[in-house]
């Protein structure tokens, strides 16, 4: 083989290798993508059946329930439209509480409850995800908005 051969075969596994090693890292990030959704797109059914994603919303005041076993909690989340009941099996944060903003990762189940692997609280009191902020100025305004068409509505049928 000439010196100008090996060189090209030299090159070719090169790209070879440059290309097997892009396909696997690729294939780890695309395996640990967790996307963000709000209690009202999961009961829309926005959120993908028997996926990983995250739930974000606050934690509605008297729903804990602690079950027997001692580790497992059953708890609602809320974006203020709807509402979003979350199981989850370990040990909380110690922020976790009660109309507190919460985001929980995990996978809905087949009955309507979301089964959290991970749960993450607030980490100071003026603190909220980002993403929960945005859910929940957005359920705000279409509440706003449904509640100011639906007195509209009334005000016609008064006036007839």
């Amino acid at each position: 083989m000439k010196a100008r051969q090996k060189r090209m075969l030299l090159v070719a596994f090169g790209i070879v290798g440059v290309g097997i090693a892009s396909m696997l890292a690729i294939g780890a990030l695309r395996s640990n993508i967790a996307y963000f959704f709000s209690p009202s797109q999961v009961m829309a059914k926005e959120a993908p059946a028997n996926a990983l994603f995250r739930l974000g919303g606050l934690v509605v005041k008297n729903s804990l329930a602690r079950q027997p076993d001692g580790l497992t909690l059953t708890f609602d989340v809320t974006d203020n439209a709807e509402t979003v009941q979350v199981s989850y099996t370990g040990i909380l944060p110690d922020l976790f509480g009660e109309g507190q903003g919460v985001v929980a990762k995990g996978r809905l189940g087949g009955d309507g409850v979301f089964y959290a692997e991970e749960v993450l609280a607030k980490h100071d009191e003026s603190y909220m995800p980002p993403e929960v902020a945005d859910t929940l100025k957005t359920a705000h305004a279409e509440g706003v908005a449904e509640m100011a068409a639906g007195q509209g509505a009334a005000d016609a049928a008064t006036a007839q």
